[in-house]
């Protein structure tokens, strides 16, 4: 009879146990959603800048068309991508990463183009959408920063034991980070 209510106690407590991991999976598993809807959300908002950069700086000076032509492609491009956070793979992060990439490329060639036309850099429009652009810029990296904290947690969880074996059982897998850009600890050479 004693030993029935070990056994019992045993799986009531093995049930709580597997209950509170799976509930702390899911819940950095929202987490991770959370996080990855900022970060698409602030690439969102740098995307609607871009058209009214490129018409600021087109009304000011016309110079080389292949730059603002790369600029509108890059930002085409970059908003085609709809990567889901429940389907992240790191292939389809790094295509993400690549996109969002050329944009930023593309924009930063508008930007030193741009310095050659004093009066664009004098055009208040052209200056207010500067400091949005480099405030949207520091909120995409805030918003990487905070999904790769949000999936180091989650991977945390899904990998350590006993959560892991239970992780296997309910389709939790590790989840990819944001990396630096091939050749991003080199810094770009400006010349004008």
């Amino acid at each position: 009879m004693k030993k029935s209510y070990i056994v019992i106690g045993i799986l009531v407590l093995l049930v709580l146990i597997g209950g509170c991991s799976y509930n702390g999976m899911n819940k950095s598993r929202v987490t991770v959603d959370e996080k990855w809807a900022g970060v698409q959300s602030s690439y969102q908002r740098r995307a609607d800048l871009i058209p009214n950069l490129v018409s600021t700086v087109k009304g000011a000076a016309e110079f080389e068309k292949s730059t603002l032509t790369a600029v509108i492609e890059a930002r085409a491009k970059a908003t085609q991508m709809n990567v889901n956070a429940g389907d992240l793979t790191p292939e389809k992060l790094q295509e993400f990463q690549a996109a969002q990439g050329q944009l930023s490329q593309a924009l930063g060639r508008l930007m030193v183009v741009s310095e050659q036309y004093p009066q664009l850099k004098a055009n208040q429009n052209f200056l207010a959408l500067q400091d949005q652009l480099e405030g949207t810029e520091n909120r995409i990296k805030v918003s990487r920063d905070d999904f790769n904290g949000a999936v180091k947690d989650y991977n945390v969880k899904v990998t350590s034991f006993p959560a892991n074996i239970l992780a296997g059982i309910f389709g939790f897998k590790e989840k990819p980070m944001f990396k630096a850009d091939e050749g991003a600890q080199s810094a770009p050479k400006v010349e004008f």
